[in-house]
């Protein structure tokens, strides 16, 4: 089952740090107010902890934050060394978590981040992705690739990054597809920016990499894709990338796995939801009771923003590491040249209430058995612009457009229609349902197959945004 298909039928849980140097920007700011300092109480929902003012004259310290380990048990705990590693912060901290970081953790701590020691994808993990539904995904982004490179002048030598490449799979239908083109192919060199060990070893293998032996010190190993004969390197994170090279750059599916922030609004405004532990010793959400650092950048999205589009909303989620990202990209293809294509789920605005966990292709609490689930949320693509746009007047940003119109103006038609000419009767079937989860839209209507196990269009779900130099001119297939 795609995540896709989980989005028709997913019931939405309601999920959304403190510096003096915040306040001065808060007291003029008079479109928004935001949580002051007050004590927690109980409120009649049994999910978020409120807080309210009490007020006084005398100097006194205010516990009720604090954690409070419950009564020493000699039964063995049954919590993973994640959920310990989770209560741990909280303890020593002495208060909750963000989301963000609750998200970080579960997601790619390095003993037991969910993405860090397992294979996640496929029919046999947690959920597919685009490339997993069909080499024709990987070859359009292909197609992609090399417009650009054209549109860049040919050059000789070019970064291809991609962010998050999964087990490889679009990585390796795209220089499938390019091998024919040899003055493509031999200008690249490939860059795979990936935190997880056990994902690296199988993108390793997907590129059908070579090692080339290095006996000289201070050298890196050198991999080799035997596909197309492209040299491979493995990064954890974007930074390490060489600069000083035109540079294409891919993200699929990876914005949205980045830790989000939750706000609530509340009678004093805008409030952050944070994670903590109960008296049971369980997780649980609360509410800050002061601005928190992620308060700066809720108050520059909501900036950014058409004012109705914020009254309506009672909780928005804002992601910093997204903003940054995107600030870093559009700063190297303004310098370097080049380009990057994001596609993804979500939404071309304020995002409200998103956060999502998956596990075996089923929804689950966010808070059930942390790093046994994927946790993602909807891309806001209208802060990804603002965001590249602010960063650099060097780089022009275009989109988004649905994940249909995008593969279907890069000949995705055609090219079905090519490998239906040479296949057998499964192949052929596995072709059309492939076809219709990438560009389709709700169930396909030539399923003739078990009802809950009908192929669901995402190609209205995911869409995608290109950033590119200005002097490379309107990118295809954006004009």
């Amino acid at each position: 089952m795609l995540r896709k298909l989980l989005f028709r039928q997913a019931p939405r849980a309601h999920r959304f740090l403190s510096t003096q140097s915040t306040l001065p920007l808060l007291s003029k700011c008079s479109v928004f107010s935001y949580c002051s300092s007050s004590r927690p109480e109980i409120p009649p929902s049994n999910s978020i902890e409120h807080l309210e003012d009490q007020p006084t004259n005398t100097i006194t310290i205010d516990r009720s934050g604090l954690y409070s380990a419950p009564e020493h048990s000699h039964e063995p705990s049954t919590d993973s060394e994640l959920v310990k590693h989770l209560k741990g912060i909280i303890k020593f901290r002495g208060g909750p978590i963000s989301v963000a970081e609750y998200m970080e953790e579960v997601l790619t701590n390095p003993k037991a981040g969910f993405y860090i020691n397992r294979d996640v994808f496929g029919a046999e993990g947690d959920f597919i992705t685009s490339p997993e539904v069909s080499q024709m995904f990987g070859e359009m982004v292909g197609v992609w690739a090399m417009c650009l490179w054209e549109q860049m002048g040919q050059p000789k030598r070019v970064n291809l990054v991609e962010l998050g490449p999964g087990r490889g799979t679009l990585m390796a239908d795209l220089l499938r597809g390019a091998s024919k083109f040899k003055n493509f192919t031999e200008s690249l060199h490939i860059h795979m920016v990936e935190c997880s060990p056990a994902l690296q070893k199988l993108q390793h293998q997907s590129l059908k990499c070579m090692d080339e032996e290095n006996t000289s010190e201070g050298v890196d190993k050198r991999s080799l894709s035997t596909l197309a004969g492209t040299p491979v390197s493995w990064h954890a994170t974007l930074e390490q990338v060489p600069f000083g090279l035109p540079t294409i750059i891919i993200a699929h599916e990876f914005y949205d796995a980045l830790p989000v922030h939750q706000f609530q609004r509340g009678s004093r405004g805008w409030c952050e939801k944070m994670i903590d532990v109960t008296e049971d010793s369980s997780f649980r959400f609360v509410l800050s009771p002061q601005p928190t650092p992620a308060t700066l950048y809720i108050m520059k999205r909501c900036k950014w923003a058409v004012p109705k589009e914020v009254e309506k909303l009672n909780q928005i989620e804002v992601c910093p590491k997204a903003m940054d990202l995107t600030s870093t990209l559009a700063k190297r293809i303004g310098v370097d040249g080049g380009g990057a294509l994001i596609i993804d789920y979500g939404l071309n605005g304020v995002v409200s209430d998103s956060l999502q966990a998956i596990r075996k292709h089923k929804f689950v609490n966010i808070l059930d058995n942390p790093g046994s689930a994927d946790l993602s949320a909807y891309v806001d693509f209208a802060s990804i612009k603002h965001s590249a746009e602010e960063a650099s007047d060097d780089v022009s940003v275009h989109g988004p457009i649905t994940q249909s119109q995008f593969l279907g103006s890069l000949g995705i038609n055609f090219r079905v229609e090519a490998l239906l000419q040479n296949c057998t009767d499964e192949q052929a079937e596995a072709l059309r349902i492939g076809y219709w989860r990438l560009v389709g839209d709700g169930e396909a209507p030539f399923w003739e197959g078990p009802e809950e196990q009908v192929p669901i269009g995402m190609g209205t779900r995911y869409m995608a945004m290109a950033i590119v130099n200005k002097k490379q001119g309107i990118p295809i297939p954006f004009q």
